[in-house]
């Protein structure tokens, strides 16, 4: 754990405790644990999961800087990507984790109870569903997406979820800049604005990774998210 409690600091200026590094340590065993038996993740070796997991969801941060989400929501979690990540990282902020794969969601219930974590709540629904859901439409100070569909079906997802004045923050690869461009008649729909690109340089891993970050600047419409599939099936 020496080499990413190194990276952590260097690259995003965190600095790990080592209670930190002890709750990371437990998340890598289980997630190994389970991956062996279910398949949460494409990523199976120690240095993958700390780099390109670990490393990559601490890479948020750059979104918020010094003001981190009291209440972040993570659409799409998989194994709990990055949104456990930044939990350890930020003990009191509330985390709400939508991940409709019964398996996955039940990994993300499973490592909440093991390392004991507070105020996480784990949703087995689709994020176009959550998002028509009083308790949490326009309730998040940031919704923030790993990998889990095309910016202008994204935004569909996220800005509903999130109070005017917040934003939303979508890890992407290669395609980051083509796909922020192609979301801007979205972003503009759904009451969102770009407002930054940043490029993610994270160490042994040539891939091109880019921060889309969007502010929220008006509500959006009532009708958004469209019912399940539609997001998808007819992108903005």
């Amino acid at each position: 754990m020496d080499k990413l409690i190194r990276e952590a600091q260097q690259l995003f200026g965190i600095s790990l405790s080592p209670k930190q590094v002890t709750m990371l340590a437990a998340y890598e065993r289980e997630l190994l644990e389970w991956n062996a038996k279910f398949n949460l993740t494409a990523i199976r070796d120690v240095e993958g999961i700390r780099t390109k997991h670990f490393l990559d969801s601490f890479s948020a941060v750059q979104a918020w800087k010094a003001n981190p989400p009291a209440r972040l929501i993570d659409v799409g979690t998989g194994a709990g990507l990055p949104g456990i990540a930044l939990k350890i990282l930020y003990p009191s902020m509330r985390l709400t984790l939508v991940e409709s794969v019964g398996k996955k969601a039940n990994f993300c219930l499973h490592i909440v109870k093991t390392l004991a974590l507070d105020n996480v709540e784990v949703l087995a629904v689709r994020a176009e569903d959550v998002g028509q859901m009083p308790g949490h439409r326009e309730k998040y100070d940031w919704a923030v997406a790993r990998a889990v569909a095309a910016m202008p079906v994204l935004a569909e997802y996220l800005l509903p979820l999130v109070k005017v004045g917040g934003g939303i923050l979508a890890q992407k690869g290669e395609s980051g800049p083509a796909e922020a461009q192609s979301a801007e008649k979205a972003l503009k729909m759904l009451g969102g604005r770009l407002r930054q690109l940043v490029k993610v340089e994270l160490p042994g891993v040539a891939d091109e990774r880019y921060l889309v970050i969007v502010d929220k600047t008006a509500a959006t419409p009532p009708g958004y998210p469209r019912r399940a599939g539609v997001p998808a099936q007819k992108p903005l």
